[in-house]
This record gives C-alpha cells, structure tokens and sequence, in this order.
C-alpha cells in the first residue's frame, strides 16, 4: 500500500510539475454588506413582532369616541387631539390591508416619526369590516412611543381615522 501511495504521489508531482498557484484577487468572500433599505425593513418587522400583541387588551372605551392615553400624559393632550389642535404630519392608509400589513405599516410610521421628529400622525382604518377599527387602538395602546389618540375629526377623516400623539423624546435624533 505504501509503495501505490508513494507512486501516486510521484505522479502527481510528475503531472503538477511547473505550474503556479493562482492568485486570488478577485474575489472577496466576506458577508456583502446589508442595504440600508434591507435594515430598515428587518427593524420594522422586529418592532411590529415585539410591540403588537393580538391578545393584549387594552382598557380602552366602550362608549363615545374611541380615545386612550398613557397614564403620564396630561388628558388635555387628548382634548387637544379631539379638537384638532394638532395637525397631522404622516399619513397612513391602511385600507384593504390585511392584519400582518396593517402591523409592519404601523410600526413604520411610529419609527417615521421618531426619526422625523412628527409629534401627531394620522392613521386612515377605514370602516371596512371592522377588524382593522378594532385592532389598531389595540395595537397603538401597546407601543411604549405612542403617547395617546383620539378619533380624528372630520377634515382628517371622522369615525374612520385616528390622530395619534407620538412621543418623539426630548434629544435630537441624528439617524
């Protein structure tokens, strides 16, 4: 066995005899770098997936328009938001969405207005079926940015559309 593995050898050194190595100067074989775009949409769908849970149930009200408000927040601010003081800076129309769009749009447009500095943003449900009307206050009481929302008057769109306060922080973003 020894002697077949000693022949092999030699022929192989006989056959490979004068020629060099390639180089390799071409081709780099790290991780491509991530898209910022790529990022932004992993980082939505992480927000959506940590922060909207269809089970939780917020104390929200059964009778009158629907409103919340977290605990520190002065109930002026909603009164303000019922009144129109605040004027929408986004937009979001999730009509014809399904629940799992309506999320990620959701957490896109909290993280919008983090990153562009909108106080109070608009979200268009619609009436629909109801599905959506009923799991967006839920869904926005859940998120520690959103600070409180009220039915949107009628100029941004009534029983059908909610004004929402978001909490943009106190220190400039630079992102």
């Amino acid at each position: 066995m020894n002697k077949e593995k000693d022949d092999d050898l030699g022929l192989f050194s006989a056959l490979t005899q004068g020629i060099k190595p390639l180089t390799q100067d071409k081709r780099h074989f790290k991780a491509p770098p991530k898209q910022k775009r790529e990022l932004e949409v992993k980082t939505t769908q992480l927000h959506a997936d940590t922060y909207f849970s269809d089970t939780y149930q917020p104390h929200l009200p059964l009778e009158g328009a629907m409103r919340w408000s977290r605990e520190d927040v002065d109930s002026y601010e909603v009164k303000r938001l019922r009144r129109g003081d605040y004027q929408p800076e986004l937009l979001l129309d999730l009509h014809g969405m399904r629940q799992t769009e309506a999320k990620l749009e959701l957490a896109a447009l909290i993280q919008a207005c983090i990153k562009q500095h909108c106080a109070c943003c608009c979200v268009m449900h619609g009436h629909g079926t109801g599905i959506l009307k009923q799991n967006i206050p839920m869904w926005l009481a859940q998120h520690p940015h959103v600070k409180a929302f009220h039915k949107a008057p009628k100029e941004w769109g009534g029983d059908a559309a909610l004004l929402v306060l978001v909490d943009i922080g106190d220190s400039p973003q630079w992102s």
